[in-house]
């Protein structure tokens, strides 16, 4: 994924750090399409380099200033406020293009208060020659991420924890409570990662390194600065929240880019569609479909692309996905550092496809999340028939490091913790096949959202249901893929909206969820093949049959291994008892697969890893 990376040394004209820095870089370069660089400064102890998409908005690096005093290496997008450019170029600041060329100008101006002006998913490095300081930073959320590790002669950095691990043999190891918490929660908790000695920048941070080996660990943005506004009135709110969407979503569409929207039934996308009001035929829209049927997402983008008169296609999963899940599951794995499960093989086939599209992916990627409050993950209990009885009890031990993160405001939860802990790990997979933009996280609209009032996730979903009818009559007219309109028809939305919940609810459980019973009767009766009635309504992927199917020879190549069975996490017998149950078709192990499969991944493709530079 592109990102930046490097090593502080603690002390002025220690040794050379090249031949790590190369090696750090070389992990992050995944795409011949990646562009790389390096920055250095040997009398500031910097060894540093980046890589990016050929003609992102970092495709820039590094950024230097006139009096070549000052250099950035910025990873990510920043949606400034309209005339920002201009308004640099009339205090005399040279720079071509729109990108990041800009940012350097802004610290001229600002000094590190430019920070609190930067509005996007970030993470950036700045050389100050004249101060003799390093800054270090990222994004108020912490999506930009930033993983690091001190030890005695340096600090080392990288938005991709791999590329610590290609020059730190030290960190080749997985933290055991953190692992439980990954298996139990479905990531790490509280800026803590998987392996051992390896941390994440917090959110918000602007970490200061001096020329004589100070460290000022800072932050530029407080949550509280949000949480103590004054809640609004329903009636304001809403007048709030349609000025703030319309002032928003401008600074999502540059001029002269090519960007493509990732289409879904829902509304967070039509939302944005109903008012953007883009021209007819500049923004190609395309839909994730599976192979039973075209999906409620498929059938309901199709429609709402022709009301916005834009072009749409499917990006189908189907048995080419299948061949390829192999290569993809693993990739997926190395190129999100183990924070997505092995489900996102169908993450990194769809994208990049979409990036044959348009190299830039809008997305309605969070809007359930800030609009409504949705809370999107909790932990669950580790397996008793596949986990060992101790690392059980770390499980145990997450579940309540979980609930003690959740004491606090929802909107602050979502925000700050639920979205860089656990929404990192899909995006990871996306950014590194394109550039991937939502306007839901955008500055303005998350501090607004902290000044809702009541339940959030009953007036967001009216809020987007009156702004898209507001905004687009047409797309107002199209329910929803839950069945929802602003004004409904009597009796009969009611019984829509009843039965696309009943057919959601019936497709999770003849998937993930099935119960252990319905496995068994299911098994007596797959001549009928029941699955074709239920799957594919609303999802794509079907992990619990191809699991049986078309995938089962893999599990068993890489779980029934006798290392993958001897992990100290595992029970003993454990892992080929489920999966045998569950290939026989008897039972229902979906989610404990992903577990163990992403697992044992994890441990091939980035602790035992042979590490050129180590052989």
């Amino acid at each position: 994924m592109p990102g930046i990376t490097g090593i502080m040394h603690k002390r002025a004209g220690a040794a050379d750090g090249g031949a790590s820095l190369a090696a750090m870089l070389k992990c992050m370069a995944h795409d011949c399409t990646y562009v790389t660089g390096k920055l250095g400064n040997a009398r500031m102890g910097l060894w540093s380099g980046w890589a990016s998409h050929s003609g992102s908005f970092s495709d820039c690096l590094p950024v230097w200033n006139e009096n070549r005093d000052v250099a950035l290496l910025f990873s990510g997008e920043h949606f400034g406020d309209p005339g920002e450019c201009a308004s640099l170029r009339a205090k005399g600041h040279e720079f071509t293009g729109e990108g990041a060329e800009r940012l350097v100008h802004l610290y001229e101006e600002h000094g590190t208060a430019f920070l609190g002006r930067l509005n996007g998913c970030f993470s950036g490095l700045l050389l100050d020659l004249r101060e003799r300081k390093i800054i270090l930073f990222n994004d108020r959320y912490g999506l930009g991420r930033i993983y690091w590790h001190e030890n005695a002669e340096a600090f080392y950095f990288s938005s991709e924890a791999k590329a610590l691990l290609s020059v730190l043999p030290e960190t080749r190891q997985l933290d055991p409570a953190s692992l439980a918490e990954f298996c139990s929660c479905g990531c790490v908790l509280q800026n803590r990662t998987l392996f051992a000695g390896i941390s994440l920048l917090p959110g918000g941070s602007a970490w200061t390194f001096f020329s004589d080996g100070r460290l000022n660990r800072q932050s530029y943005f407080r949550k509280e600065t949000w949480e103590e506004q004054p809640l609004l009135s329903e009636e304001d709110y809403a007048t709030e929240l349609k000025s703030t969407l319309e002032n928003v979503l401008p600074k999502y569409f540059r001029e002269g880019e090519q960007i493509g929207m990732s289409l879904t039934g829902g509304l967070d996308g039509r939302l944005i569609l109903a008012l953007a009001d883009r021209p007819p035929g500049t923004l190609p829209c395309y839909t994730f479909g599976g192979s039973y049927r075209d999906c409620a997402d498929v059938r309901l983008a199709r429609k709402l692309a022709q009301a916005s008169r834009q072009s749409h296609q499917i990006i189908s999963v189907d048995v080419a996905f299948l061949n390829q899940f192999p290569e993809l599951a693993e990739k997926s794995i190395y190129l999100s550092d183990g924070a997505m499960d092995a489900s996102g093989a169908v993450e990194l086939y769809v994208n990049r496809i979409a990036r044959q599209i348009a190299p830039i992916r809008l997305t309605g990627n969070y809007g359930s999340e800030i609009l409504r409050g949705n809370i999107a993950f909790k932990p669950r209990a580790l397996s008793a028939g596949l986990y060992d009885p101790e690392f059980a009890r770390l499980g145990e031990a997450a579940a309540e490091n979980y609930a003690q993160e959740r004491r606090c405001r929802r909107a602050s939860f979502i925000a700050f913790k639920q979205v860089p802990w656990h929404h990192y790990s899909r995006l990871a997979v996306e950014k590194s096949q394109l550039t991937l933009r939502t306007p839901y996280l955008d500055n303005d609209l998350v501090r607004l959202i902290h000044q809702a009032p009541g339940d959030l996730a009953e007036s967001g979903t009216l809020s987007a249901l009156r702004l898209i009818s507001e905004g687009s009559a047409p797309l107002g007219r199209i329910p929803s893929d839950r069945g929802l309109l602003y004004r409904p028809l009597p009796l009969l939305t009611r019984a829509h909206h009843l039965y696309q919940e009943f057919t959601a609810k019936a497709e999770y459980a003849y998937d993930y969820g099935m119960p252990q019973w319905l496995a068994r009767m299911d098994h007596y009766l797959a001549p009928l093949h029941l699955e074709r009635l239920f799957l594919g309504r609303h999802k794509f992927y079907h992990y619990r049959v191809w699991y049986r199917g078309p995938l089962a020879h893999y599990l068993r190549e890489v779980l029934l291994d006798s290392t993958a069975q001897s992990r100290p996490y595992l029970r003993k017998g454990g892992l080929e008892k489920l999966l045998t149950g569950h290939i026989a078709g008897g039972q229902n192990h979906t989610l404990q697969i992903h577990q163990a499969l992403t697992c044992e991944l994890i441990q091939r493709q980035l602790i035992q890893r042979p590490w050129e530079h180590a052989q």
